[in-house]
């Protein structure tokens, strides 16, 4: 999908950052398909949050009623951020390593419904619709110019 606005391009990525969390919290241990799944989300979600501070985080920071918000919700990038650097130290065939998977798979999916619940409301009130619309743009491209980057590394 390429059309609609700000929030429709995030909310894409939140499914996909859902499925991912999903299918691999389900895969078997020492697979294949565990270590490119848990590559597909460290990638996800990196490109997704790199785009989204850039053009959601940061507008609400220019608002003083997006201040508090946006800090908590960059504050819960990092701990997602700690969370896939300590999954990259662990064996991902042991039960550490999935206990750790299963607090990622924890903490994303309550930072996209805080997200989508609260953060999602509060911006739309500050942002205009030409705004969303323009930021959805920039966000899509960031995006995907950020996955193509860190595919790369």
């Amino acid at each position: 999908m390429t059309t609609g606005n700000l929030y429709d391009a995030l909310r894409e990525s939140h499914e996909r950052q859902r499925g991912l969390c999903r299918r691999l919290l389900r895969s078997k241990p020492g697979t294949r398909a565990r270590i490119e799944l848990f590559a597909a989300l460290r990638l996800e979600l990196a490109a997704h949050e790199a785009a989204e501070e850039r053009y959601l985080y940061v507008p609400m920071l220019m608002d003083d009623a997006g201040l508090d918000a946006s800090r908590h919700a960059l504050h819960e990038h990092h701990e997602i951020d700690e969370r896939v650097a300590e999954l990259q130290s662990l064996d991902p065939r042991g039960e550490p390593w999935l206990e750790k998977a299963r607090g990622l798979s924890h903490q994303v999916h309550h930072h996209l419904r805080e997200e989508e619940r609260k953060f999602f409301q509060l911006s739309g009130k500050i942002l205009g619709a030409a705004a969303k619309l323009r930021y959805a743009g920039g966000y899509r491209r960031d995006y995907a110019r950020m996955l193509r980057k860190l595919a790369a590394e």
